[in-house]
């Protein structure tokens, strides 16, 4: 997502909760990194005059919820992963400001090939790990736990790496 968002030409600030992925949020496109274990993501979110998109990438409700006050009038939260737990969200602070929060599902036929058609002439490539197709539960245990770096693409092979 952050590829894309910089590709568009979006001023793109990454929030995580770990200052090791730094270095990648900002080679994947991000102009700003905020570790919301060191700062309130909110806070410096509205410093810098509130955000028109939070994309949500966690299932974790409450990582979800910590930078909302920082969304615009008229901002949308776009949650693409699914929790366990409810987001907590007044009904009051979207009305008041016409905000709105919409999941999507991603990887649909006809959004991949929007996708390919974006990426190639753009240059925008995911960063995936490969693994052996053997090593198929290993890959979906790392994933369940959250410690899949990137997205993990299975191979007919044995190598077993990280590609931008």
């Amino acid at each position: 997502m952050l590829r894309y968002s910089r590709k568009i030409g979006l001023r793109v600030v990454a929030v995580g909760r770990d200052a090791d992925i730094a270095a990648d949020a900002r080679k994947l496109g991000a102009h700003r990194y905020l570790d919301a274990n060191r700062q309130n993501a909110a806070d410096a979110l509205n410093g810098m005059g509130g955000a028109k998109a939070i994309l949500a990438t966690t299932g974790n409700s409450a990582a979800i919820a910590a930078p909302m006050p920082a969304l615009a009038p008229e901002g949308r939260l776009v949650v693409l992963s699914v929790g366990k737990d409810p987001l907590p969200v007044s009904t009051g602070y979207l009305v008041g400001a016409e905000r709105g929060i919409i999941g999507s599902i991603t990887g649909s036929p006809f959004e991949n090939e929007k996708t390919l058609d974006f990426s190639v002439p753009t240059g925008a490539r995911p960063m995936i790990e490969t693994m052996p197709l053997e090593r198929a539960a290993e890959a979906v245990q790392k994933m369940r736990s959250g410690h899949a770096k990137f997205r993990i693409v299975l191979t007919m092979g044995d190598q077993s790496n990280a590609h931008q």
